[in-house]
């Protein structure tokens, strides 16, 4: 902690854009959160895989998640030394002066970001494919859709007009910091792993946009997606427009960091609580699942996108993979079941989600066997949870879920267990990321955890022993705000370096270790069921 910030301004806030809310919480110098507050966003969504948000929405969500979380934790405007982002991998796209641009048919200039999970740049993704380009190897072989210069290509080929007319295209994340201070510098975090930026050679490689049809933008020498580029925690501008501070309810001056990822900001949040960021793989399950593995020298593992230099923790090499859809699959898993509506109703009542009724039930179920036992309660159902295709490591988004032994009941304990056979779907697909980064040289003794879908105990621990890692927990309920935090409290001088401040304001509170025993027997079988049924699904595709 630096001098001038033993006075008062001892607090840091980070602010998280998911996809269905913003949130923002007021962190101490120690990583105590002393308070939050969360606003819903709208998810619009079209026929042909689009998906679309309003930046203009997310702003104002923003802002007053900000003001609910200081007047919930009590904390004045100049006892706050900085302010960090994150968000989603999601396209903004502005005209002149940042007005918004409508990016889809519906012709609504409000919706102007194309949402990570949108896959109307399909074509786009196995056309640039198909050209083999040197910079590929560094999204693991192969770009995603899901990634940004596909969808620009999607907006060059399909709406012309908006790709001409825009002055900006921002990833959420430095669209927010932008907001924020004014500064049109992007994130490391988010133009190396989303924009192909080569982040070790401080580049961008002009000849991979000429090749995939996006020259226009190398011709503009890359004004419109970012010419300065700076790593997480850096400040940016001078601090908070008067404006947007009027808007935040701070301090005009707050020092903004620049951002991170949503899901790199739980990795700040998590890896380093055990003093070595290298020997964790953090995992946020979410809405999506992200796996991130920290190497001190580049290792390539097909289908795993990176390696990516600085893009999480500063000056080391990071492998990103994952599943398209965690959470979303579960949701969707057990929404099919015949017994999901009274079953919601009941979750309801109880004033809790059905996942988390269905988690306690299960391990209410387990008995004696512990959280554990759950397992035998799936009795030869399987899933692969591919419903939005194969993030890592076969990169794969036309991949679909299958669904194998599913009888003809139709009552609660049987989505009960479908919802356990989802969750173990969940960490066999995560297994197989671990397994493929081993094989080339990334390997890892434990997975440190954040993110809303993975909150239950019985998550956890089927994760652990679906995996055969131990599953460690923070102390933090919120680690991807904190993570956010983090940057924010480097940024306003609270720590002189982002690694300094995950070794501070972050702890490990719980572990939960693999199972022994015939359970270990059980998950290699069903392991093995699960690639044997990724690979039939492929060859009848």
């Amino acid at each position: 902690m630096t001098t001038q910030q033993q006075g008062r301004a001892q607090y840091a806030i980070g602010v998280d854009v998911g996809t269905g809310s913003a949130r923002a919480g007021i962190f101490d110098a120690a990583g105590r959160m002393a308070g939050a507050a969360k606003r819903d966003i709208t998810v619009f969504h079209e026929s042909g895989a689009m998906v679309e948000q309003s930046s203009t929405e997310i702003w104002r969500a923003v802002c007053d998640a900000v003001k609910d979380a200081l007047a919930q934790a009590k904390v004045a405007p100049e006892d706050v030394a900085g302010i960090g982002f994150d968000a989603t991998c999601s396209l903004v796209v502005l005209g002149a002066g940042g007005t918004p641009l409508a990016v889809g048919p519906s012709e609504n200039a409000e919706r102007d970001i194309i949402v990570w999970m949108d896959h109307r740049a399909l074509d786009q993704a196995d056309r640039i494919n198909a050209t083999h380009h040197p910079v590929l190897r560094y999204v693991g072989g192969k770009i995603s859709p899901e990634m940004e210069t596909p969808k620009l290509l999607w907006l060059q080929e399909n709406r012309p007009a908006t790709f001409e007319a825009a002055w900006q295209f921002f990833d959420l994340t430095d669209y927010l910091t932008w907001r924020a201070s004014g500064d049109l510098a992007r994130s490391t975090c988010t133009v190396t792993c989303k924009w192909t930026y080569l982040a070790h050679e401080q580049r961008w490689d002009e000849s991979y946009f000429r090749t995939v049809g996006l020259g226009v933008l190398a011709d503009e020498d890359f004004a419109r997606i970012g010419q300065r580029i700076v790593e997480p925690g850096t400040p940016l501008g001078q601090g908070l427009t008067p404006e947007a501070a009027a808007q935040l309810g701070l301090r005009a001056g707050t020092p903004v960091a620049t951002g991170v990822i949503d899901a790199h900001a739980g990795g700040i949040g998590t890896v380093g609580a055990q003093g070595d960021p290298e020997a964790s793989l953090a995992y946020v399950f979410g809405t999506s699942s992200c796996t991130m593995t920290t190497t001190r020298d580049p290792v390539f593992v097909p289908g795993v996108w990176g390696p990516y230099f600085s893009a999480m923790v500063p000056q080391a090499w990071l492998n990103e993979g994952g599943q398209s859809v965690a959470g979303a699959a579960i949701d969707r898993l057990v929404a099919m079941h015949p017994y999901a509506g009274e079953a919601a109703q009941r979750a309801a009542q109880a004033g809790q989600s059905l996942p988390a009724m269905l988690a306690a039930l299960a391990a209410e179920a387990a008995g004696t066997g512990g959280l554990s036992g759950a397992i035998d309660l799936t009795q030869g159902l399987h899933v692969v949870p591919e419903f939005l295709g194969n993030r890592a490591p076969f990169a794969d988004p036309h991949a679909r879920a299958v669904i194998a032994g599913l009888g003809m009941e139709t009552d609660l304990a049987s989505l009960v267990a479908l919802y356990v056979a989802g969750i173990a779907s969940i960490g066999y697909g995560l297994r197989q990321i671990i397994d493929v980064q081993a094989r080339a040289g990334a390997s890892i003794e434990q997975i440190v955890i954040s993110g809303g879908a993975g909150r239950q105990d019985l998550v956890r621990q089927l994760l652990a022993d679906a995996t055969g890692k131990p599953v460690l927990a923070t102390a933090a309920e919120e680690p991807v705000l904190l993570g956010a935090a983090m940057l924010g409290g480097v940024a306003g001088g609270l720590y002189a370096d982002v690694r300094s401040a995950m070794a501070a304001m972050s702890q490990i509170d719980k572990t939960y270790a693999p199972a022994t025993g015939e359970t270990v027997a059980t998950h290699d079988a069903r392991y093995r069921a699960f690639t044997q049924l990724q690979d039939v699904a492929r060859a009848i595709r």
